[in-house]
């Protein structure tokens, strides 16, 4: 087989997988980017990592390793990769630098933030840990280097009530998701102090509209993330992380699903549970829609836009990340 047909065939490998959420059209401009990336990154000794947000063209086209923020910075450490690319928002370059200090880790568009993660400052938790002096400090993985670098351990919303519980105290910060910790809270008895942090995406859900879903189609499945208000996981049947959500569908196969979460992981999700059918309330995370496969290719091409951390701090937030890695999800 020649090159140009084995070429074709990986193409048109990838377009099977995701036709039924890529129309024709856009495939067109997708597939030239799409072999030029991945003939790229094999030459470079590149990973291309992408979170569950990015669209199925990055998602399904380009990444070796694709998942919830947490899993992509500790896949990230195992690979042989000099380079790693990181499609999703800031902090998860952020914490796959923290995780692979050796590597050169990219993110192909610098300004790609999180209103979450953007909602508190190294500063903020030190001013946290003078108001409540001896309470430790658990955030969020959704969080910039600094504010890890001031934390005890940090959680994922799939482990967020067991590091709390790790800890052995009456009571805990807990940043910065506010309905996050208003979930924890209901699941432990340890006394939670919170932040006012809010993900753009997740707050724009409501509970009428959870409902007023489920009224129009009776048999449907309603999971909600946990970073959603809490009128929204009450609606719903289910509350969980972004991992523990793809788990439920592909392990329980519900004919009707609503993800009450970022709308293109339903994309994602449904390309690998063609028989299960998906109702999108829509809410795109902008931040994460300013990764583009232009935007990539450029990025690795170039080595451009490299992440980079202050020692000290690095040290710092990476010993929070591995106690995390420790207790497990």
């Amino acid at each position: 087989m020649s090159m140009q047909n084995l070429k074709n065939k990986e193409l048109n490998k990838i377009y099977s997988k995701i036709s039924s959420v890529v129309p024709e059209v856009e495939w067109k401009f997708h597939a030239p980017l799409i072999e030029k990336i991945n003939k790229l990154k094999k030459e470079k000794n590149a990973v291309i990592l992408a979170h569950n947000y990015q669209t199925p063209e990055i998602y399904h086209g380009i990444a070796d390793i694709s998942a919830d923020s947490l899993a992509l910075a500790l896949e990230a450490a195992k690979t042989q990769a000099k380079i790693i690319v990181l499609c999703g928002v800031h902090f998860m370059a952020e914490t796959a630098k923290l995780m692979s200090p050796d590597k050169k880790v990219l993110i192909p568009d610098m300004q790609a933030g999180c209103s979450l993660a953007e909602s508190i400052t190294g500063s903020d938790v030190r001013m946290l840990k003078e108001k409540y002096p001896g309470v430790p400090v658990v955030s969020y993985v959704n969080t910039s280097a600094d504010v890890k670098a001031e934390s005890d351990v940090c959680c994922t919303s799939a482990n967020a009530v067991k590091v709390v519980e790790s800890l052995g105290t009456d009571k805990v910060i807990f940043l910065p998701d506010h309905y996050l910790a208003n979930y924890v809270q209901k699941n432990t008895k340890v006394k939670i102090i919170s932040w006012q942090g809010t993900c753009m995406v997740h707050e724009k859900f409501t509970g009428k509209e959870v409902e007023d879903i489920k009224k129009e189609n009776p048999d449907i499945k309603v999971i909600a993330h946990p970073e959603c208000p809490p009128d929204v996981i009450s609606a719903s049947d289910f509350a969980g992380s972004t991992s523990t959500m793809v788990e439920y569908v592909k392990e329980k196969q519900p004919k009707k699903v609503l993800l009450v979460t970022e709308c293109t992981m339903s994309d994602n999700v449904q390309v690998e549970n063609p028989n299960v059918q998906f109702i999108k309330p829509c809410n795109l995370c902008p931040h994460m829609k300013k990764i583009t496969l232009n935007k990539v290719y450029d990025c690795l091409k170039n080595e451009t836009n490299e992440i980079k951390i202050g020692h000290n701090i690095a040290e710092m937030a990476r010993k929070s990340v591995l106690r995390m890695a420790e207790i497990g999800r």
